[in-house]
């Protein structure tokens, strides 16, 4: 008799994108449901996964607490790519879901990288304000600024910041670091520039780039006090996550104009589902919705980790586990 096919839900994937990738025929002999739609409410998103074996996630765009996997009996699987402050790890352990992630330590963004640099460009020179004068029949709006000869602080001494500190040298910026006391050793090691202090940090940094992981510990790293010391010309630039800076810090800076103007791809709550937010509408700001990873390269380069893992949950060799304990 034939084994039942594994029972596989796919969330949020918004554009029905992953089916086009190549990546994607390593999922052929289960049965997949893909949902292009977010549904955050957690009885109806529990309503909706049972019956499925396995969840594969798309990032952090739904969050998997205990009321959830409580309600999911047959679930076992969670598949995803890596950091997890939105899945509920002791709740899936206590229920016997494993959960694989790779954290692919070292691997580059090029997708992040490039997405935070577009932001730089478009924030220096006002690009989208440019391009609405231009478009009222007004042409020029004002002065837009270089960035040869300006200084980039990078927060954060990782994958991401290293590749857009190489985007900045071929724009002959001069760089400088801060981070945590490990990252800023790391980079001293590697000759890197490091801000003498936090303070001379965003003091001096005409634009303030923020690149680390979102964990418990990083969670509101960057204050109000920290917004409070750049300079009135400065940029603070966020493709990271919104929880790295203090809630309701950002706004409150903006409206007191130090920093001067901000460019950012994450919110607290995502995704902005209403009109005239009052940060993604503040007229200091530069947003886009969260579409730093939104790539079809990265998308291949993410899922064909992820389909991995569920693969080899299948056939009994699972990899990338967080809480291998469920095995025991």
């Amino acid at each position: 008799m034939n084994k039942p096919a594994l029972k596989l839900a796919i969330l949020d994937d918004w554009f029905d994108t992953l089916r086009g990738l190549p990546s994607f025929a390593r999922l052929d002999g289960m049965d997949v449901t893909v949902f292009t739609d977010h549904c955050p409410d957690p009885e109806a998103l529990a309503e909706r996964l049972k019956g499925f074996d396995a969840l594969v996630l798309f990032r952090e765009r739904t969050a998997i607490s205990r009321d959830v996997v409580s309600r999911l009996p047959q679930l076992k699987l969670i598949s995803q790519r890596s950091v997890y402050p939105h899945i509920d790890i002791e709740a899936c352990t206590d229920h016997g879901v494993l959960v694989c992630s790779n954290m692919h330590a070292g691997t580059p963004s090029y997708a992040a990288s490039e997405h935070t640099w577009a932001l730089i460009l478009a924030a220096m020179r006002d690009i989208p304000a440019q391009m609405q004068s231009l478009q009222r029949g007004q042409w020029q709006m004002g002065v837009g600024k270089s960035l040869h000869g300006r200084r980039l602080g990078l927060y954060g001494y990782g994958r991401i910041g290293r590749q857009v500190a190489a985007y900045a040298n071929a724009f002959g910026m001069e760089v400088v670091w801060w981070g945590s006391e490990d990252g800023r050793g790391r980079a001293i090691a590697d000759g890197e520039t490091v801000a003498e202090s936090r303070d001379a940090f965003f003091r001096d940094s005409d634009i303030v780039s923020i690149h680390v992981r979102l964990k418990p510990e990083t969670r509101g790293i960057i204050t109000g006090d920290d917004l409070a010391v750049m300079g009135r010309d400065a940029l603070i630039v966020n493709t990271s996550r919104a929880g790295l800076i203090e809630p309701g810090a950002l706004k409150s800076a903006l409206d007191a104009g130090r920093p001067g103007k901000a460019a950012i791809d994450v919110f607290d709550e995502e995704p902005i589902t209403w009109a005239n937010d009052p940060l993604a509408c503040h007229p200091r700001l530069i947003a886009t919705p969260h579409i730093g990873f939104v790539t079809e390269d990265e998308f291949e380069i993410q899922f064909s980790d992820i389909f991995d893992q569920v693969v080899a949950w299948r056939d009994g060799a699972p990899i990338h586990m967080i809480n291998p304990q469920v095995l025991d």
